[in-house]
């Protein structure tokens, strides 16, 4: 039983190589380097989106939840203020309601008067009256405080509701990452699993020393950092961690989302393309962003199973343009 296992299981992993039989002992070769990254680069575009949707899911998790904290912290001392008030104004009401007949006689027999009496009680209603004033502000901030914390507890609660549901698809995608890291050993050997040098040349290609330039140099500097999604640093990286930490090297922050990023620097032709633009890829799903180096190289996080490296700007189907800062 434990053979056939063997057997049925090198059968699949042939076939998911691209090797087709024709009969029991006829096979087509092992497929090349450049075949098996082709089904590569067509698998992971399709795993890539889902990677950058649980980066999105769970950066909003995370601020919601900090908000969230906020938001107590801040409800929570006005809520002690309304406390202790309402229980001033409460004394009062007792002392001067609830106990009326006895506060009335013990007033005339100090006072001599029911003028006197009158002016107790009318004293006391307006110091009431006043506190209720006073706490009222307070009381009406208490409120707007926790409806909106109420409308984001809502809201935290579905996205939290989807983090879950992602984090519970990266074991699938965890397991399709595998089997793609077989086929790059199958094509390429364990000695060179890595599919050649990670620099192609200087990096930057063109060197500026303005915010651009130096973001640049920074993306250079992680060349050789293996992928990992879902990664901003400092030991590994995924495409859109890659380019926020270059960019949060020179004080510019970007959010670790591929769409985010694309809304957070203006638009650039590619003629008008600098060291530290970002270029985003697969029109549509901008589910793929490198960093512009210069001489038409960009340097960027591919995929998992691969390392931080130089490539050539036509990597892949171009979206467009991006100048962060």
């Amino acid at each position: 039983m434990r053979r056939a296992a063997v057997v049925r299981s090198l059968i699949c992993a042939l076939a998911a190589a691209g090797v087709i039989f024709s009969g029991p002992a006829v096979a087509q070769a092992t497929p090349s380097p450049g075949t098996v990254e082709a089904q590569i680069d067509k698998q992971w575009n399709q795993l890539e989106p889902v990677i950058e949707q649980y980066n999105d899911v769970h950066s909003k998790l995370i601020k919601n939840r900090a908000q969230q904290k906020k938001l107590a912290a801040q409800i929570t001392p006005l809520q002690v203020k309304v406390d202790l008030a309402m229980q001033q104004v409460r004394g009062l009401a007792i002392d001067a309601y609830k106990q009326g007949a006895p506060n009335a006689v013990n007033a005339l027999l100090v006072t001599g008067s029911p003028t006197g009496l009158t002016d107790k009680l009318l004293y006391l209603d307006q110091l009431a009256r006043n506190q209720r004033a006073q706490v009222a502000d307070v009381a009406a901030l208490r409120d707007k405080l926790t409806a909106t914390k109420a409308d984001l507890d809502v809201v935290t609660k579905s996205v939290a509701a989807r983090d879950v549901d992602l984090a519970k698809r990266k074991t699938a995608i965890e397991s399709k990452i595998t089997s793609l890291q077989k086929l790059r050993i199958q094509a390429y050997g364990t000695a060179d699993v890595n599919d050649g040098p990670f620099r192609l040349g200087p990096c930057p290609v063109d060197y500026t020393n303005d915010k651009g330039g130096r973001a640049a140099q920074k993306a250079c500097d992680l060349i050789g950092k293996p992928y990992v999604f879902g990664s901003a640093g400092p030991n590994s990286y995924d495409c859109s961690g890659l380019t926020q930490e270059a960019w949060a090297s020179v004080g510019v922050h970007l959010d670790h989302y591929t769409k985010d990023q694309w809304t957070q620097g203006r638009p650039v032709s590619k003629d008008e393309l600098q060291p530290g633009d970002l270029v985003f890829y697969y029109p549509g799903s901008l589910h793929h962003v490198a960093l512009y180096i210069g001489g038409g190289m960009v340097v960027h996080a591919p995929h998992t199973g691969d390392h931080v490296r130089m490539a050539t700007i036509d990597r892949g189907p171009i979206a467009g343009y991006r100048r962060p800062g």
